[in-house]
């Protein structure tokens, strides 16, 4: 057993204690700063966790989980190559589609404004299953859009004053076209059928599609593709189908997974939750330094209780127990309301921004600013346990000092004094 039941009934008869124990002012303080640190801790990584899959859902839904390239430009023969990357056993597997995509940078010109965007050739059938319910569509349906008709970002249109039905011109540099005075840009104008708002500003205000006969004719690239996108089923498992096709690949033709493609945007995402999580574990050491003061205290208090003790037999090793017990329950008490208190918002989150939206007004998280219409929320268990177990160590830690500080008191110089 780790703890006698001597030391027990000790640690718990100090806690009850008005002065200087758990019912002491600190010991309060120490106790409620752990609970709302864990809580804290708990809401803001889940809520950081949800922003974290809704936006990395939103862009991987715009582009493959794998993305094949060739070194050299276009990818000709593309249904060649699309039929033996199916075929591999490895990417059966694990991948539900392998879609040909074509992109190319463009000027987009209306009424005399312009805006650089990026124009993108895929078969709307392709477009309408790779985009979440988070995406809105206004104007023709997708699987309507012919060849010559354009589906643009909403930010895009609105900046460029279009509204459907408009026709607007791109301008391609690299799709030039050679006349007598030298090579041209190209211009072609295409209506705008459709538009969408995806929520990302990066796509909404530098995105247009179109069906990919029309993208090989505007970018003059032939019976070619630019990349094939790979959609796996689970996105976090790309090692092993990107290590497949390197190896099934020929020479010349460069894999690479979502991570790579938005590496800056996946690392500043990260960065950004672990200053958050070291930002909000001061609250917790803070608690824990309170629970210091709240055991020196109490040894000082108890200084003639330890003498007694020490002169009755009780071991050093004992006094330790019983201090570490007594700072550490209040630790795990903290812990395990704040798991509590945390968990019950993290999951109930949106209904309490919403409640607290009606109490006060005011737009809590604005739509147009975040561009979500929701608090989104991934509460997992192992981060709340993890966050748990950290404070129940730290508060273990700060009761080392007052107990080493207990068990070396001189019983002899203690009672000399009274």
């Amino acid at each position: 057993m780790l703890f006698s039941k001597l030391e027990k009934k000790v640690a718990f008869r100090y806690l009850r204690a008005k002065k200087r124990g758990f019912g002491s002012v600190v010991s309060w303080v120490s106790l409620i700063g752990i609970m709302l640190g864990v809580a804290t801790l708990i809401v803001v990584m889940s809520v950081m966790g949800g922003f974290h899959d809704v936006l990395l859902g939103r862009i991987i839904g715009m582009n493959g989980h794998i993305v094949v390239q060739h070194q050299d430009g276009p990818i000709s023969d593309y249904d060649f190559l699309i039929d033996k990357i199916k075929q591999n056993k490895v990417v059966k597997a694990h991948a539900t589609s392998v879609v040909p995509i074509i992109e190319g940078q463009v000027m987009v010109t209306h009424n005399g404004k312009n805006s650089g965007a990026m124009v993108r050739g895929i078969n709307m059938s392709d477009l309408l299953s790779k985009t979440d319910g988070g995406t809105r569509f206004y104007g023709k349906a997708l699987p309507e859009i012919k060849d010559g008709e354009l589906v643009m970002g909403a930010s895009l249109g609105r900046g460029l004053g279009v509204t459907l039905g408009n026709d607007v011109s791109l301008v391609s540099a690299n799709a030039s076209t050679p006349t007598p005075f030298g090579s041209m840009p190209r211009i072609v104008a295409y209506p705008v059928k459709t538009s969408f708002f995806m929520g990302m500003y990066e796509y909404d205000s530098g995105y247009v599609f179109m069906n990919l006969a029309t993208a090989q004719k505007y970018l003059n690239i032939g019976n070619s593709v630019t990349h094939i996108d790979i959609f796996l089923r689970d996105a976090e498992n790309t090692t092993a189908v990107r290590d497949a096709l390197m190896r099934l690949l020929p020479d010349g033709f460069i894999v690479r997974d979502w991570r790579d493609l938005n590496r800056g945007f996946v690392g500043a995402l990260q960065v950004e939750s672990n200053v958050m999580f070291l930002i909000l574990m001061l609250i917790i050491i803070v608690a824990a330094f309170n629970i210091v003061s709240s055991l020196v205290m109490l040894v000082k208090d108890k200084s003639k209780d330890i003498a007694v003790l020490r002169t009755f037999g009780v071991s050093r090793k004992s006094m330790m127990r019983i201090f570490i017990l007594s700072g550490t329950t209040i630790g795990v008490v903290g812990a395990v309301l704040g798991t509590f208190l945390g968990t019950i918002v993290a999951i109930y989150i949106e209904p309490i921004r919403k409640f607290f939206q009606w109490l006060t007004g005011r737009d809590l998280f604005p739509a147009e600013l975040y561009y979500l219409s929701e608090l989104p929320s991934k509460l997992e268990f192992w981060t709340v346990f993890g966050i748990a177990v950290v404070a129940i160590l730290l508060a273990f830690l700060a009761t080392l000092y007052p107990a080493w500080k207990a068990a070396n008191t001189d019983p002899v110089e203690v009672l000399r004094n009274e």
